[in-house]
């Protein structure tokens, strides 16, 4: 089976990319122009592996592939063919995390969407007058179910912890003197 990527002409491919980058880096010239051969291989990297099954059934994957491909291309200089000679795994690694992050801000974009929705007088007019019929049909139409709304406000929102209050300024000082007068109490009970 012949591979989409040719590892062995991408190395050499980035080899001369990375010398080219320092021998400007030494000049204080900017950057080189990224060959043609290595952004296509990016780009099938990227598109590829968005065919994944854990990535193919978001709405933004078209974002994820750009966001994997630009922070391919913000740290392609810094390959470094003498500590490994497999760039296809390195660029895989890059827009592997890149996905990530696209999902975690798409997450909290639709929190922050939920939440402003939930806050809003519109909706709260709209439940007001609901009758429970009606709030059933809007639940039933409606594109998220409810317990992957709550599973998303979770994720954003932990249960807040109740911390017993600290006592501050002069709370502090009166609690500290009346531990004193029982030590000194106890102490008397003893003789």
């Amino acid at each position: 089976m012949a591979h989409y990527v040719d590892n062995k002409k991408l190395f050499e491919e980035m080899c001369t990319y990375v010398s080219l980058c320092a021998e400007a880096k030494e000049c204080g010239d900017p950057r080189p122009k990224v060959p043609d051969y290595i952004g296509l291989c990016i780009y099938q990297i990227a598109n590829r592996l968005s065919m994944r099954p854990n990535f193919i059934g978001y709405s933004y994957r078209d974002e994820m592939v750009g966001d994997g491909i630009e922070n391919c291309l913000t740290y392609l200089h810094n390959f470094n063919p003498e500590k490994s000679k497999n760039p296809f795994a390195y660029f895989t690694t890059i827009i592997y995390y890149a996905f990530l992050r696209r999902i975690q801000k798409e997450k909290k974009q639709l929190y922050i969407k939920h939440k402003s929705f939930e806050t809003s007088l519109i909706d709260q007019t709209l439940f007001d007058t609901m009758t429970d019929d009606e709030y059933k049909d809007y639940v039933a139409m409606n594109p998220i179910a409810d317990d992957r709304i709550v599973d998303l406000v979770n994720m954003f929102e932990p249960p807040k912890e109740v911390k017993a209050k600290t006592p501050k300024g002069i709370e502090k000082f009166i609690e500290e003197e009346g531990k004193d007068d029982e030590h000194e109490r106890d102490d008397s009970d003893s003789n």
